[in-house]
């Protein structure tokens, strides 16, 4: 399991869980796309989402993204320098990308992508390590936290 450099502090952990929680509240009351997020920023949740893409039928609105929006509205600034994004499943690859545009230097998230189902990712073959070098290494990652509590949701399909 590649885990990355990051340790999770205590806050994250506890945002880790709340994350996890929610994904699989949805998940039980049969909700299709089940992805939630939130972000930390000095030791406090200032924002927590779900996807919306089937609500709004706008394709944008990942989990990450929206908390981001979230965020960004919540400070009155675009700048998420300092924060961590937290997310029940890998980012993807637009998710990554708009992490690195509002500058957040921390994600943390629970499915990591070599165990859940390819279509979740437009660019299966890039993996977090390959974002991590191409940015030189602008963020710190760690994948894997509590995945045993969300596996089961991001499965390929047929998996069992």
């Amino acid at each position: 399991m590649m885990q990355g450099a990051l340790t999770p502090l205590a806050k994250e952990r506890a945002a880790m869980r709340a994350v996890t929680d929610h994904a699989c509240q949805l998940h039980a009351q049969g909700q299709d796309i089940v992805f939630t997020a939130a972000i930390v920023k000095d030791g406090d949740i200032i924002a927590t989402a779900r996807n919306e893409v089937d609500d709004t039928g706008d394709v944008s609105r990942h989990a990450e993204v929206v908390a981001m929006a979230k965020a960004t509205a919540f400070l009155g600034n675009r700048d998420l320098s300092g924060a961590t994004l937290i997310a029940s499943c890998q980012p993807c690859e637009m998710c990554l990308s708009t992490m690195r545009w509002a500058r957040i230097d921390r994600v943390i998230f629970a499915a990591q992508q070599a165990n859940t189902d390819s279509a979740f990712f437009r660019f299966p073959r890039l993996t977090i390590a390959d974002f991590h070098a191409a940015c030189d290494g602008a963020f710190d990652w760690h994948g894997g936290l509590d995945e045993d509590r969300v596996a089961h949701i991001y499965l390929p399909k047929g998996a069992a």
